[in-house]
């Protein structure tokens, strides 16, 4: 139960089950991109309905291909939860006061869009090589939550 804003213990535990089982969906829907040094998933709550979903890869219409003849990614591969967000964007629903979990923690980019769409809370499961997009989110207020070896 909910007293005064505080979560209790029961109400900490069943928002960390469905945290845990957010970041398995998001996990799984990472496995359905291209790329082949990564493959990461997002995924949008809000309200307790997943109103988006992402993965890392090429702009609609491109080849799926995300590495070039030297390995590295492609400038124009979009991130997961880019991909996530835009296409809230696109539809008749938005992200204000939404989760967002992800299997990769967010860029600095990417940070700036989570920004902008209102997202109030990121879930993560693996940490991203640069932190710069963490600490951004982190000045603004957004709740964060780092949750890693969830199988």
């Amino acid at each position: 139960m909910i007293a005064d804003g505080v979560l209790t213990f029961d109400d900490k535990q069943k928002q960390r089950r469905y945290d845990i089982a957010y970041l398995k969906m998001a996990a799984e829907w990472g496995k359905l991109s291209h790329c082949e040094r990564k493959k990461v998933g997002a995924i949008i709550v809000k309200n307790g309905m997943i109103i988006s979903d992402g993965y890392n890869g090429t702009p609609a219409g491109f080849d799926n291909r995300c590495e070039g003849e030297d390995g590295k990614t492609m400038w124009y591969v979009l991130h997961a939860e880019a991909n996530a967000i835009t296409k809230v964007a696109r539809s008749t629903n938005n992200a204000e006061d939404a989760t967002l979990y992800l299997t990769l923690s967010p860029c600095k980019d990417c940070s700036k869009l989570i920004l902008q769409a209102g997202i109030k809370r990121v879930v993560f499961s693996s940490l991203y090589k640069d932190g710069e997009g963490l600490k951004l989110l982190e000045e603004a207020g957004i709740q964060l939550e780092y949750i890693e070896n969830f199988e």
